[in-house]
């Protein structure tokens, strides 16, 4: 199974960051599978950001969950990030993972993305 993260790199301070996960050699359908995104800021550690599971059903973490939407297209085996009215601080290299029940078993490359006027 393999991720791919893409999108932008570079997003003005208040827009919205829309990031899309492809995934290839497996269906986001698959039962037990979860499909996260994790951002690594500058400076610090991995943060984690919501998922959506293999029924659909989402989860976010409670820092950033009035600005996140995490949405599928099943058709495409896609996810994708909605963070809205960014700020510098979203500034990170956001990675698409997948994880089956608690178990973290695929990883995308890593986009960077910029958050500046």
């Amino acid at each position: 199974v393999q991720l791919q993260e893409s999108g932008p790199g570079l997003v003005k301070p208040s827009q919205t960051l829309s990031l899309t996960c492809t995934v290839s050699g497996g269906s986001i359908t698959t039962n037990y599978y979860s499909w996260s995104w994790i951002r690594l800021p500058p400076g610090k550690g991995l943060e984690w950001s919501g998922h959506i599971t293999y029924s659909g059903s989402t989860s976010y973490s409670p820092s950033l969950e009035s600005r996140t939407s995490i949405s599928r297209d099943t058709s495409k085996n896609q996810f994708t990030l909605q963070l809205s009215s960014v700020t510098p601080e979203d500034t990170a290299v956001y990675y698409c993972e997948g994880s089956w029940s608690t178990k973290s078993m695929y990883w995308g490359q890593g986009t960077q993305v910029t958050v500046s006027s």
